[in-house]
């Protein structure tokens, strides 16, 4: 099949990365893997900064050590690709490696201190007209964003602060120095995305998920761990011009990749919507004062997920690691795909179409609380013709709930195969009284809950390759328009558990 039957990317998220690149060698592993999704994206910066582990020096050699490897790839790269969604050049990339400030946190950070080139850059990029948001990965610490912030507050008046801020949109991973409280604080107004837990305490955030279950002790027998051994790695990763310079890892492998995996292209994410949960995580906004107006930073939320060892697990880990299998493979796939000049010799993802609307957006339907509706992906296909496909329909609750109390809150769509490869289906929502109605007044709503069911198509690995994942998340609108449904409120929520016991 031609390339041209690949996915394409009509929006690619601008991106600007902070890494502490060199105070251990998982950043450089998630710089790897960052330049294998390079086409989805628009890079715009790539900064070596400081964090509270490495306070007084920064690595952007490091940077070009892994962009070097990735020249060598990138022709390989391109023959997996659309035509018209190709890799950037190295030479692109090269000229966005910039040194952040060289010291550590707030000490940068002051109205008589020189910004640093990094910081300049980001300054320019956020000033920059465009469409789309700039999302800033925070890998290390964040003194230079806080940086960046801090001249713009100078430079322009409140109103066209706010207006520049509010292009900006922020995933770090935990606090690595000063400035991300200090940001948080002085600038509520910006998208920013932070587990939040005590200074370093790491285990508990959300994004070592991604591989951290034997080093930190979460959620034992539910990962499967085989995927981030040394000997998978060794194995499907370190090879090839790319995997030879993905080093070894020393805590947990690729702490830092979550933040481009919430960006990742696949039909799961939407990225403007943290609680609607991706390969990245799920995230819930963390003040809800004022109607969420006093603050726009998300914190960790929890997903509740069937581990390998048939027991279902509850935590914020769990929202990243549920997707293990299907960002590994994909990894390996495009680790495979930069050393493959052939398109026959690697495997490629599903393009997946519902209801004759292909895309990655989310389909958005609108259906009456009780009745059903049929959705259908026979148009879906894979680019490498000979692979068969399974489709996979699931309901994922948390994005509709309000709270930890997820089955209380959010009833089961019923989902019946119309065909034997289960590629249509009929979905049928639940009555009104089990979502359009509020929770604790028992009044009928005539827009009841926002209900999210995912597809997954897999293939079957064009020859023993690794099986590849598309998905595409169908947004169902439960409606109520006869207000139906209604029952006898309740003051507390101990009265709503008394009555539905």
């Amino acid at each position: 099949m031609a390339t041209t039957k690949l996915q394409t990317y009509p929006t690619k998220p601008r991106i600007f990365i902070l890494s502490d690149i060199s105070n251990e060698p998982d950043d450089a592993e998630s710089l790897t893997r960052y330049l294998l999704y390079a086409n989805q994206f628009t890079t715009e910066g790539l900064v070596a900064c400081t964090s509270t582990w490495m306070r007084n020096k920064v690595c952007p050699q490091d940077m070009h050590k892994i962009l070097d490897a990735y020249a060598s790839a990138v022709n390989n790269l391109n023959a997996h690709v659309h035509p018209g969604h190709p890799y950037p050049p190295a030479a692109s990339l090269r000229a966005l490696v910039k040194k952040g400030a060289e010291t550590y946190g707030m000490s940068a950070v002051g109205d008589d201190i020189e910004i640093s080139d990094g910081a300049q850059l980001l300054y320019d990029r956020i000033l920059a007209p465009s469409l789309q948001p700039l999302w800033v990965l925070c890998w290390g610490g964040t003194n230079t964003l806080a940086q960046a912030l801090l001249k713009i507050d100078h430079a322009y008046s409140p109103e066209d602060s706010q207006r520049l801020l509010s292009r900006l949109r922020v995933y770090a991973i935990s606090d690595q120095d000063d400035t991300g409280a200090w940001i948080r604080n002085n600038f509520p107004d910006i998208f920013y995305i932070a587990s939040i837990h005590g200074w370093n305490q790491y285990g508990m955030a959300a994004w070592t998920g991604i591989s951290g279950e034997k080093y930190y002790g979460f959620d034992q027998g539910g990962p499967d761990s085989s995927k981030v051994e040394r000997s998978w790695i060794k194995e499907n990763i370190q090879i090839g011009p790319l995997g030879a310079v993905y080093p070894d890892y020393m805590f947990i492998p690729e702490g830092d990749t979550p933040t481009f995996l919430y960006l990742i292209q696949n039909g799961l994410g939407v990225p403007e919507f943290p609680d609607y949960g991706s390969w990245g995580g799920r995230y819930a906004r963390t003040d809800v004062s004022a109607a969420g107006l006093n603050s726009n930073h998300y914190s960790d939320a929890v997903d509740r997920v069937v581990g390998a060892d048939g027991r279902t697990y509850t935590s914020n880990h769990a929202a990243i690691w549920r997707w293990r299998d299907a960002f590994q493979n994909d990894f390996a796939a495009r680790i495979k795909w930069s050393m493959t000049p052939d398109f026959r010799d690697a495997n490629h993802p599903p393009v997946v179409s519902i209801n004759k609307d292909a895309g990655l957006h989310p389909l958005r339907l609108e259906a009456e609380a009780g009745e059903s509706i049929t959705l259908d992906a026979s148009a879906s296909y894979d680019p490498d013709e000979n692979d068969a496909l399974t489709f996979k329909w699931w309901h994922y609750k948390e994005p509709s709930a309000t709270q930890w109390w997820v089955d209380a809150e959010v009833a089961a769509l019923a989902i019946t195969p119309l065909d034997e490869e289960s590629r249509k289906v009929q979905v049928t929502l639940p009555p009104p009284e089990k979502c359009a109605v509020e929770l604790m007044s028992k009044e009928p709503v005539a827009k009841g809950q926002l209900l999210h069911l995912i597809l997954e198509v897999t293939d079957s690995g064009n020859g023993g390759g690794w099986p590849l994942t598309t998905y595409r998340r169908v947004i169902i609108q439960a409606t109520n328009k006869g207000l139906k449904g209604g029952g006898k409120g309740a003051e507390a929520i101990g009265d709503v558990v008394a009555a539905q016991s």
